[in-house]
């Protein structure tokens, strides 16, 4: 098959028309048009249902379209590599992680990273979704368990605990807990139960709601919870990690914590030469080794 043709017809079944895809090959509607066509000739087959709407693949466009994005992730691969020097660090960097962590932690330490290498392009994508990363959905992970997917470069770079926090207005004004029993008097911040979180948050949750707290603002990320916290709404449930970048919320009941949360970054084997993965690993375990240092100076500070 020829592969301008399978390119055009990738381009136009991932935008669902012709014009659109047009708009992104550079080529008129009519000259993608006659490429569809011909490809479809040269296959004897209808690849696309028409419809005003737009175009729906049929089942043996389905068959094609699984393999050009198939061929597609392994050139992005073979281009990844062969773009790669061994001196110099440039070119996209897709990297995923949970929406508290990439906003709260990974994204206010970025600069340091773009200032030591300037043409380094990072797509964040700030999900809860775990994304595939054999499949070439994202470069490089950050994720809050150990990821079960097969052919990763897996490594654990620290454990963080859920705990709780408020700002000294907020303490002033409606007195500070000494013990579990006390939150049935304060508005309790945390993320919905059932939201997307990790198990340890959920349980630490659960635990302070079976202590009969009737007043509670759900948010579903962390960066929500932060947001409410700092605007003296009550006791969030926050990760530690806010601590250092935010100090003017405190800790509150000391004694309470969920359990160790693991945070793993993860990248595809097949990317184990890449000078840009290995420009972030090395970047974020860095910034963990020096955000340790720092957390053990505030705690004999304290």
């Amino acid at each position: 098959m020829d592969w301008d043709k399978l390119r055009i017809f990738h381009a136009v079944a991932d935008a669902g028309s012709l014009t659109h895809a047009g708009d992104v090959l550079h080529l008129s509607q009519s000259a993608v048009s006659r490429q569809i066509r011909a490809l479809e000739e040269s296959l004897n087959t209808t690849l696309f249902h028409r419809h005003a709407r737009g175009l729906i693949l049929t089942e043996q466009g389905e068959l094609l379209f699984d393999a050009t994005s198939a061929m597609t992730r392994r050139l992005d691969t073979a281009e990844a590599r062969i773009r790669d020097s061994e001196e110099e660090v440039f070119g996209e960097l897709r990297v995923t992680t949970t929406t508290g962590f990439g906003s709260l932690w990974l994204a206010p330490r970025l600069p340091q990273l773009y200032a030591k290498y300037p043409d380094l392009k990072i797509d964040l994508m700030l999900e809860e979704r775990v994304l595939d990363l054999p499949m070439r959905e994202a470069d490089v992970a950050i994720r809050m368990k150990e990821p079960s997917q097969a052919d990763l470069i897996r490594r654990k770079l620290m454990s963080v605990n859920m705990r709780l926090y408020a700002t000294p207005e907020y303490l002033e004004r409606q007195g500070t807990p000494e013990q579990m029993e006390d939150l049935s008097t304060h508005r309790l911040i945390c993320q919905n139960v059932n939201a997307t979180q990790v198990s340890a948050g959920a349980q630490l949750v659960k635990e302070l709601l079976s202590h009969d707290i009737p007043n509670t603002l759900t948010v579903n990320n962390y960066f929500g919870v932060l947001q409410a916290v700092q605007a003296g709404l009550g006791v969030g449930v926050l990760p530690d990690y806010v601590i250092e970048d935010f100090p003017d919320i405190q800790r509150v009941l000391p004694d309470v914590q969920s359990n160790d949360v693991p945070v793993f970054l993860a990248y595809p084997e097949e990317l184990r030469q890449s000078q840009r993965i290995a420009a972030f690993r090395d970047f974020v375990t860095e910034e963990i080794i020096a955000h340790r240092k720092r957390l053990r100076g505030l705690a004999l500070n304290a």
